[in-house]
Formats: structure tokens, C-alpha cells, sequence
């Protein structure tokens, strides 16, 4: 049976975000997940194995689809799987866009199939599943009954 998350529903399409690559990006991207291969941060490297320049790496695509999806459904969203494959090559100073599509709705868990395209066409497609839980319930003030008396201390 499907159900409604939050606010989401299928065929909900989210907003798109747009990413400038920039060189920093690739390379940081690259060096946080340590990912040294050298087309990731040697442009000329890159043009002896047949790239026009550095390109981004899936650990850093799979970073910026997480924050995609957790950017739109909140900081109480948690990802349960992801699941994308790579195209185009994302190079600096191209951007990508992603965008994204509510495919289901399970109780508290959504599939979003996501799609981030630059100009050489669709760099990343995939699913992402996501749960979105309730905020945590607000506590009842504690009220306690004045007797007038102290409490009584034990040794």
C-alpha cells in the first residue's frame, strides 16, 4: 500500500539544483573521498588518457545526490539506499543540474529517481530511497503538586 511522507507524494518533482563544476570542486571531491587517480586532479594527465580535462568522481556525484535529496525532505530525512550510475563526465566549468521525481511512497520512506544533466548530456540517473521521520514529540510540562512540605531526605 502506498502512503503519504511529510509532504511527499508520487509524481512529485522536486526543485531543481544547480551545481557549477569548478576545478576546486572536482578536486576536493576527489581528495576528501581519497580518491587520488590522477584524471581526477592532473589536467594534463587527463588529455593523455583522452579527456579534455579532470572530471569529477562517483564518490563526490553520490555525495551531491545524497544532499540533493536531504536538502529537500529536511534534516530528519535518512538515506536507505542509493543507487546511480554514472554518463557524461562532469568537467570544470560546465554545471549540472539535478532534478528529481517522487516514483513512490511507502509509509515514511520515498523513492526519488533522481537525473543530474550538464551540457554533455546526463551525468548521473539513478533511485535514492530516503525515510523521513516525525519530529520527536514535544514533552508534557511536568507539574507537581505543592504540599507545602519539604521532600524527605534519605541517608
Amino acid at each position: 500500500m502506498t502512503t503519504e511522507v511529510g509532504p511527499a507524494r508520487i509524481g512529485d518533482v522536486l526543485a531543481p539544483l544547480e551545481i557549477e563544476i569548478t576545478r576546486t570542486l572536482v578536486v576536493a571531491g576527489a581528495i576528501a573521498s581519497r580518491d587520488y587517480q590522477d584524471v581526477h586532479h592532473d589536467a594534463e594527465s587527463a588529455r593523455q588518457k583522452g579527456s579534455p580535462d579532470i572530471f569529477m568522481n562517483i564518490l563526490t556525484t553520490n555525495g551531491l545526490v545524497g544532499r540533493y535529496i536531504t536538502d529537500h525532505f529536511g534534516p530528519r530525512s535518512v538515506l536507505r539506499s542509493v543507487a546511480i550510475r554514472l554518463g557524461a563526465p562532469n568537467h570544470p566549468g560546465d554545471t549540472m543540474v539535478l532534478t528529481g521525481v517522487v516514483e513512490d511512497v511507502r509509509g515514511d520512506t520515498a523513492t526519488v529517481r533522481v537525473v543530474g544533466a550538464n551540457s554533455l548530456g546526463n551525468h548521473v540517473t539513478g533511485t535514492v530511497t530516503v525515510t523521513v521521520s516525525s519530529p520527536a514529540p514535544v514533552p508534557e510540562p511536568v507539574t507537581r503538586a505543592t504540599t507545602g512540605t519539604s521532600p524527605e531526605v534519605r541517608p
